[in-house]
């Protein structure tokens, strides 16, 4: 495994021992009053234990004790242009690790996979309407094409593509007749341009798609990443034919401030075969593994006699920042709530 170094640093880190140094009072941890969240804890001793949390070494316990009793990060899961392979199974690795279902699943129909065929604009506003009624900013995770329809949607909350973005509502599937929300935590008004999230994944994202599928406006600003996420995680499989990915392919670099990250993937992992991750969460070995893995941190695969992993390295590094800005997340929402129960 090889793994590209950052190419900067977000200024929201520092923020972060700010926010951690601070503590709730108890009692003062209530659910988002536009959209109640399930699982919010108004125990004193969980909103103690989250503030207390390393976001950058969360354990299986801890996920299962602290993180599975505060809001969670809406998750958006976007497939390939080939569709027979979807995310599915990537969401249900996630699921299996801790990660709560109902916030990947889709609030109309339940999919837990998301088409790379659709409306980015549409996208933007649908991100904006999960923030404004759940407190959380959503996380976006694309494979292959899904790579492409991820950043594109960066680019559309950066004005990339026009000056406004109608919020829109996923359960009614339809635009609502404002382009602002309503910050769950601050409680003025903003657009939904601008919007900031924390945290994108793209998985075997390629150019070479983009050509035969004629895409010619995202061909530049591919490996480009805009300011409107706070870190960003780029995979990628050397000679990965399908995505046209070749030794020295142009890695993604920030524009601004984010944080990005760009990971050679082991080349044994095949293109399609990459959101197939659910075998890892099921396999004692494997789970141990992603439960201790840490970006950069050189740990040996496990090596038992039959383990199967394939796939390990993005589904553990993945999963790791998951958990990070999960945490980070609840916190923001809970800080936000402290300073308003005073």
């Amino acid at each position: 495994m090889r793994i590209l170094p950052a190419v900067s640093v977000p200024a929201w880190l520092s923020a972060l021992a700010f926010i951690a140094a601070t503590a709730l009072p108890a009692g003062a941890w209530t659910a988002v009053a536009a959209a109640p969240t399930e699982g919010a804890s108004h125990d004193p001793a969980v909103v103690e234990r989250l503030f207390a949390l390393d976001p950058d070494r969360v354990s299986g316990r801890e996920v299962a004790e602290v993180l599975a009793q505060v809001p969670a990060p809406r998750i958006v899961l976007f497939q390939g242009s080939f569709a027979p392979v979807t995310m599915a199974p990537f969401a249900e690795f996630l699921v299996a690790m801790g990660y709560p279902p109902e916030r990947i699943r889709h609030p109309r129909d339940g999919s837990y996979s998301a088409s790379s065929f659709t409306d980015s604009r549409q996208i933007a506003g649908t991100l904006a309407w999960y923030y404004e009624s759940e407190g959380v900013r959503p996380l976006l995770i694309g494979h292959s094409q899904g790579g492409m329809m991820a950043i594109r949607v960066l680019y559309e909350l950066a004005g990339a593509f026009g000056d406004s973005i109608p919020v829109w509502n996923p359960v009614t599937d339809a635009p609502l007749p404002r382009t602002v929300i309503v910050d769950p935590l601050s409680g003025d008004a903003r657009p939904v341009v601008g919007l900031r999230l924390p945290y994108v994944a793209a998985i075997a994202t390629g150019k070479l798609a983009r050509v035969l599928l004629g895409q010619w406006e995202m061909l530049a600003k591919l490996r480009e990443i805009p300011d409107t996420t706070e870190e960003f995680s780029g995979f990628a499989i050397e000679w990965d034919l399908i995505a046209g990915l070749f030794p020295r392919s142009d890695p993604y670099l920030a524009k601004g401030s984010a944080a990005v990250r760009n990971v050679i993937l082991p080349a044994a992992y095949t293109h399609i075969g990459l959101p197939e991750t659910l075998h890892l969460a099921h396999d004692p070995a494997t789970r141990a593994w992603i439960e201790a893995y840490v970006p950069d941190g050189n740990a040996a695969f496990p090596d038992d006699a039959g383990v199967d992993i394939t796939n390990l390295v993005h589904a553990a590094d993945i999963w790791h920042s998951v958990k990070r800005h999960w945490t980070i997340e609840a916190r923001r929402l809970g800080d936000a709530q402290r300073r308003g129960a005073r």
